[in-house]
């Protein structure tokens, strides 16, 4: 019998590196709303009473980009200086350049399918599913982000007035024989209101938001519940911390289950393929898993800038997979168009989906818009490999 315990951890919409991704999604959004082939690279800063709006842009969109930010901050629930920053008092600062002509030229390019559009940089890119959970997620991470979800909806119907917008949240499993056995350790940190005690926030942190949370079959014995570790938690948000987009990838995407090829999603539209060739890597995963042919899938696939066929695509089962990870590896390629446009048009990626997204993972949500969830290819994978 093997045992072990693997953690992952989520943060909030209000943790200051989430606003600065969300801020990134939303003006990505705003901008594919107008013009849907946009070149969009949208780096976001936030800090003390500021916001800085960076990168490269290339769009006949017409945008108020400050607007944006601001309408953002607000959504998240930073409408009062206290909290680390205000909607309405902040600066905003916008310093976007174009996309770069040696950049555009290997990706535009006229070809004679349009689908051969070159990807528009290098890199790798992975995508996983595991049987865990219904979603087919690793159970640390989902469980962690949903920790992270009850925070939000606790404090923003008014039932826990004194939460504040910054959290963070970590679950360790227990795993025996490679299967979640139990929960051994949450911790979930909270921002909140100065007058409100320790022991409160313990009590109803620990009531309010995780017991809900936790699965009942895996409560076994006593669970280790850390909440509000330091014992104060009211300077949060952008004041407590700089906030960057791109610095929450693992949080974004499987919690440390799967390896991650280091590029970051949010503020990039989907000729990037940092952004749209992970989400491919995990709706084909997706549907591994779903068809019955593994119980753990990683696909890896590799891009040049300028080439549109992947320069590599690898399929790992770990032991699991009913035929061989080669044979899976063809039926991929033969099932999936992963060039960059054939996925763009396989996922429908033109669409202004994209600020859902930057908070509360990427993947395993039963949200209508992430078409990389599906399973519609489930069934002919099956079908193709013989069973």
């Amino acid at each position: 019998m093997s045992e072990y315990l693997f953690t992952s951890e989520s943060v909030s919409e209000g943790h200051p590196d989430k606003l600065a991704d969300q801020v990134s999604d939303a003006i990505l959004d705003a901008i594919l709303t107008q013009d849907p082939t946009a070149r969009v690279a949208a780096e976001t800063l936030a800090n003390t009473g500021l916001i800085v709006l960076a990168g490269e842009i290339t769009t006949t969109a017409n945008v108020d980009y400050i607007k944006v930010a601001r309408d953002t901050i607000k959504r998240i629930g930073y409408d009062n200086t206290e909290y680390g920053i205000d909607y309405k008092g902040c600066a905003v600062l916008v310093a976007y350049d174009k996309q770069s002509p040696d950049i555009a030229q290997g990706v535009d390019g006229a070809h004679d399918d349009p689908l051969d559009q070159g990807a528009g940089d290098q890199g790798l890119m992975f995508g996983y599913a595991v049987n865990e959970t219904p979603q087919l997620m690793p159970l640390p991470i989902w469980l962690s982000h949903r920790l992270m979800e009850r925070q939000a909806q606790l404090r923003k119907d008014g039932r826990l007035p004194w939460l504040r917008p910054d959290a963070k949240s970590q679950v360790t499993v227990r795993y025996i024989n490679g299967k979640p056995d139990s929960i051994d350790t949450v911790v979930v940190s909270t921002q909140h209101s100065p007058e409100i005690s320790l022991e409160m926030i313990r009590e109803a942190v620990i009531e309010d938001i995780i017991k809900p949370v936790l699965p009942k079959e895996l409560i076994k014995g006593e669970i280790k519940f850390l909440v509000n570790p330091t014992g104060r938690f009211v300077i949060g948000g952008p004041q407590g911390d700089c906030g960057l987009t791109g610095r929450k990838i693992i949080v974004d995407t499987y919690g440390g289950a799967a390896p991650h090829g280091g590029g970051a999603f949010s503020g990039k539209d989907p000729s990037k393929v940092d952004r749209s060739a992970a989400y491919a890597g995990r709706y084909v995963a997706k549907n591994i898993v779903a068809a019955g042919l593994a119980d753990k899938c990683l696909v890896q696939v590799s891009y040049a800038i300028g080439v549109a066929q992947p320069t590599s695509v690898m399929v790992e089962t770990y032991g699991t997979g009913k035929v061989s990870n080669e044979v899976l590896t063809r039926l991929v390629l033969d099932h999936f168009d992963l060039r960059p446009k054939g996925i763009v048009k396989m996922l429908d990626l033109l669409r202004p989906i994209y600020q859902k997204t930057a908070a509360y993972g990427h993947f395993g949500r039963d949200e209508p818009e992430f078409t990389w969830e599906n399973t519609d290819k489930a069934i002919g994978l099956k079908a193709t490999a013989g069973f």
